[in-house]
Parts: C-alpha cells; structure tokens; sequence
C-alpha cells in the first residue's frame, strides 16, 4: 500500500489564493475550506489511495518560535484565511481523514514522525508527502519515502531531491541553514548561495565537516576565502539555523497504520457542508461507493 502524508497548511493557502473568494450563508469566507475540501476528496477518490492522514499548523507558531525570535509567525497572513483554519481541520476530518492539529510541533514534524513511522512497516510499499515544501525534502528515503507536488504533479525522490537541490535529503537541513529561507524567517548565512551551499555540501555533507581551509573547498580561491571567512563568523548562527530547519520525528502521534484507512466520510459532512453552502460536493462524496466497503 501507499500512505498519503498531506500538507494541510500548504493546501489550505494553496486554495486560499488559488480560487476565487466564496461566502458561506452565514456571509463568513470559507473559500479557501472549500477548496481544500474539494482537492482531498479528488485525492481519496483516486485509485489506489488508501492511507491517509492531514496535518495542519493550528497555530502557526511552534517550539521553534522560543529558539529564535525571528521564526515566522501568523503576522502578515490575512486575517480571512487565518479564521478558515479550525473550520478546514473539522471539514477534513468530517471528510473521513486522520488529521493532526499541530500547536508545540509544526505540521511539517507530524509528517516527517509519520514518514518515519511507516516507512519500514512490512505492508508499505511507499510513503508519499504531498507537499512542494523544501523543508519535508529531508525526510525523503530512496524511492520509499517520495514528496510530491500535486499541484505540478512532481515527484522527488533521493535523486530527485539532488537534482533539484544539489544535495541529498541528509543535508537538506544544512543547506537551509546556509542559504536561507524566508518563508520560515531563517535569514541564512552571508556570502552562501544556493549553488555554493550545494557545492560543498554534496562534498561534506554537514556544516561540521566543512573545513576551515578554504583550499579544500575545490572552489576558485576567491570565492572559497568569502565562504569560509563568512562561516567562521556566524558560525553559532549557522548551527541555529540547522537546528530551526530540521524536522522532528519524534511527534506524539497516537494513530497506527490500520487509524490511516480512508472508510468514508462520516456523518457530521453532510453538516459543514451545509454550513458551506457546497452541498453540490456533499452529493458527490454520498454518490461515491467504497469499493472496500
């Protein structure tokens, strides 16, 4: 079987700028839960989906906010799409889909936990992260543990992962940490690229191992003496920043693999859809035999 591990956050923004606007009967936007909605149960409905589970970041601040105060945050994200969150977790789950709240943990850990969990259960040929989050590329393994882009329809395995990135997952935390990433506040290290911090990351793999000597860099001596010195001097920033960018896989999750099995919508879909005014969906989800009912 297949688990497919969804990026809720993601999608639920995803739908949010990607539809139009759409007023609930009681006059609220819910534009964004409709859309999120809809794309899941295309998913479920597609062939061989059988496992699946959703997380979504209920608060967007996490343990990672108390490590560094310039983590990103809920500032700036608009207040319509921001009041959609506990609204999409009910839909989804009233969908028939495992969802995890996230609140101390990000929603990107539970996928990665998850990922690590089931990747090596006997009846589990393949996990699939269905994100496009630079981030969940660490927690792809081989051909066993593949993210893909929905949206795109692009799937990245570990060589998919190099080719894009220049570096294998291991080293996904590590090259965050030197280029940045704004979407998550880390600001990087000064001096370091993308294609600088892959250059010598797919010859050291990890920040510890970089040398100080910038004649073992195999860069043009210039260039390696800016990398290196700039290196030294955020040094304790760096390893932050690696810290920030790594995903736990230690999440509390109390779903085992059989909790993943999508059996249907439950009763209380045919209630928020109403409360969406998408009772057209409702009909569709209704019409739809389980074939392993």
């Amino acid at each position: 079987m297949r688990i497919h591990l969804v990026d809720g956050t993601y999608e639920l923004f995803r739908s949010h700028f990607g539809a139009p606007p759409r007023k609930a009967p009681d006059g609220r936007e819910v534009g964004a839960t409709v859309g999120l909605l809809r794309s899941l149960f295309m998913l479920v409905a597609t062939p061989g989906v059988t496992h699946v589970a959703c997380a979504f970041d209920h608060v967007i601040e996490s343990f990672r906010n108390d490590l560094f105060p310039g983590y990103k945050t809920g500032d700036g994200v608009e207040a319509a799409l921001l009041a959609q969150f506990p609204l999409a977790e009910r839909a989804v789950a009233a969908l028939g889909i495992v969802v995890w709240p996230m609140v101390e943990f990000e929603a990107d850990d539970a996928l990665a936990t998850a990922a690590f969990r089931f990747k090596d259960h006997p009846d589990v040929e393949q996990v699939v992260i269905c994100s496009p989050d630079k981030d969940l590329a660490q927690a792809v393994s081989g051909v066993s543990v593949v993210c893909w882009d929905r949206r795109r329809d692009i799937v990245l395995d570990d060589d998919g992962v190099f080719r894009k990135f220049g570096v294998r997952p291991h080293s996904i935390p590590d090259w965050l940490a030197l280029v940045g990433d704004a979407a998550d506040g880390l600001p990087g290290v000064p001096a370091w690229g993308a294609k600088s911090a892959a250059a010598v990351l797919s010859r050291f793999d990890h920040l510890e191992a970089i040398p100080e000597d910038a004649g073992q860099l195999g860069l043009p001596p210039g260039r390696a003496s800016r990398l290196v010195a700039s290196l030294a001097a955020h040094r304790e920033e760096a390893f932050l920043y690696r810290r920030l960018a790594t995903l736990r896989d230690d999440v509390p999750l109390e779903e085992r693999l059989a909790d993943l099995e999508w059996r249907g919508a439950t009763a209380e879909l045919e209630e928020v859809c109403r409360e969406l005014g998408d009772e057209g969906l409702l009909k569709r989800v209704t019409e739809r035999r389980d074939p392993r009912a």
